[in-house]
Parts: C-alpha cells; sequence; structure tokens
C-alpha cells in the first residue's frame, strides 16, 4: 500500500443534472454516496435508454440548486451503527421519502418543492420541442455508470493548461476530488484495475475511465459552452477524463482523509 494523496473535496448531486452540494463529510455505500442523484426527470424527447432531461438539453439546468430539507437524515442511512454492529455485510437503512424531501432554487432565485408541478415548467422553458417532463425518485443513485465518480485536481489542472480555458473542476461532476501527491494529470487512469483506500475504512475498485460528454463544456456559474474542452479531452484523453470505480467497503468518507492505491 502507498499513499498516492488526499481528498481535496466531496460532492453529491440530489437532482441529476442539477448543481452539486459540496460536503465535509459522505457515506460511499455499495449503491453509491448516500442522497446523490436520488431524482431525476424522465423526458419524452429523450431516447428510451437515457430517458432523461439533462443539461445537455437545457443548459441552465446545472444551475438550479437542490437543497434537502432535513440536511441530518439526508446525510448518512438512519441505522449505520446498527447496522455495523450486526454484520459488515448489511446495507443500512435509507431514511424514508419524507425526510429526504428538496427543495430547488432556481437561477432567478424562485424556490420549488421537487414535486411542484410549476418546477417542470421553470425547466421546460427554452427547451427545443417543449417535452412533458415527469418526476421519477429512487432510493438509489441514478447514475450513468459506476456508483462512485472520481478525478484528481491534477487533471483539471492539464486540461486548463492545454486548452487555455479556466476549467474549473465542478464541470466534471465526480463525487471525489483527489489532490495526488505525484504524477501529473490523468494519474489516475492508472487505478483502473485497482483499488483505493480512502480514509480509514472505505475501500473503491477502479472499474473504468470516465467517458465525457458535452456536460463538461458548461461553466458551472453561468451554463456557458466551452467547447474547447471536449475537444481537447476527445482528441488527446481517448474522449475520458477520471474515472468510475465501485465500493467494496462501505464507510465515511471525509474531507482530507488520505488515499492509498492496494495491491
Amino acid at each position: 500500500m502507498s499513499v498516492i494523496g488526499t481528498v481535496e473535496s466531496l460532492w453529491r448531486y440530489p437532482v441529476k443534472s442539477m448543481r452539486g452540494e459540496e460536503l465535509n463529510e459522505l457515506f460511499a455505500g455499495y449503491s453509491g454516496v448516500y442522497g446523490d442523484r436520488l431524482f431525476a426527470f424522465h423526458s419524452s424527447a429523450s431516447p428510451v435508454g437515457f430517458p432523461f432531461l439533462t443539461a445537455r438539453e437545457q443548459h441552465q439546468m446545472i444551475r438550479y440548486q437542490p437543497r434537502f430539507r432535513n440536511r441530518e437524515k439526508a446525510a448518512r442511512p438512519i441505522n449505520v451503527a446498527e447496522a455495523a454492529k450486526l454484520s459488515p455485510n448489511i446495507n443500512p437503512v435509507s431514511a424514508n421519502a419524507a425526510d429526504l424531501m428538496i427543495d430547488v432554487e432556481s437561477p432567478d432565485g424562485r424556490i420549488f418543492a421537487i414535486d411542484d408541478p410549476a418546477l417542470i415548467g421553470h425547466l421546460c422553458d427554452g427547451v427545443h420541442a417543449q417535452p412533458s417532463l415527469t418526476l421519477l425518485r429512487s432510493e438509489k443513485a441514478m447514475t450513468d455508470c459506476k456508483p462512485i465518480s472520481i478525478i484528481s485536481l491534477q487533471t483539471t489542472k492539464q486540461l486548463s493548461d492545454e486548452t487555455g480555458v479556466s476549467v474549473d473542476k465542478r464541470r466534471f461532476r465526480a463525487n471525489i476530488y483527489l489532490d495526488l501527491t505525484a504524477g501529473g494529470g490523468f494519474a489516475e487512469n492508472e487505478f483502473v484495475g485497482r483499488s483505493v483506500k480512502i480514509g480509514p475504512k472505505v475501500v473503491v475498485s477502479v472499474l473504468q475511465r470516465d467517458g465525457r460528454c458535452a456536460m463538461i463544456t458548461l461553466d458551472p456559474d453561468t451554463a456557458k459552452s466551452e467547447t474547447v474542452v471536449l475537444k481537447k479531452v476527445a482528441q488527446a484523453h481517448d474522449g475520458t477524463a477520471g474515472v468510475y470505480g465501485a465500493v467494496l467497503v462501505e464507510g465515511t468518507i471525509r474531507k482530507g482523509d488520505s488515499v492509498e492505491l492496494l495491491g
């Protein structure tokens, strides 16, 4: 084992494709980050295999800020300690739906309950073809690929240097941002096929590189598109930036935790 860096920041995204929230700690479970991507909007205009409205269609969506009403219940599963005492193989229980309700602040400062039909109208404003939207809710994260996404600050810096654009790390919508002690950008590619231990307990198997789409072209504050970022990733980095992983050992990860490469 060798320490390769630390956790620079932790993020989750309560509503798929909306703005994330930075956390001092998060619970990483087998199904992903607790409270991550619990809600999404099904769009009649999207493909059957990926039926969600995202910021690819509605750029301003990344500027909508979701907030849990009950932050304590949304911080971690409600019986983490009890489940751990029974068996390391037991999944802790999520809070009930009422305790995981969300309000959303729109870019123009309006506040909507996540299930308010007026929010759907607000999201559809300016979307081509005016799709029919339906709110989806899940107890588990509705991630695109594997449950956990990781990227290093060194990778985002390299892309800034390569493109001449100030590449905000938030473009990449990762759960875990690493500050590596050695190696340059895209060093996390070398983790694929191995596992990392984060903090005193959590182990993540790094399964594949993270294939990127138009989401990374969008400035997280303005939603302005900078296509040069995606072009550079496609042309110089096989269309990938960061990595995906699956949790092998559940637990709490905290900002500043050490990261060790196993195996």
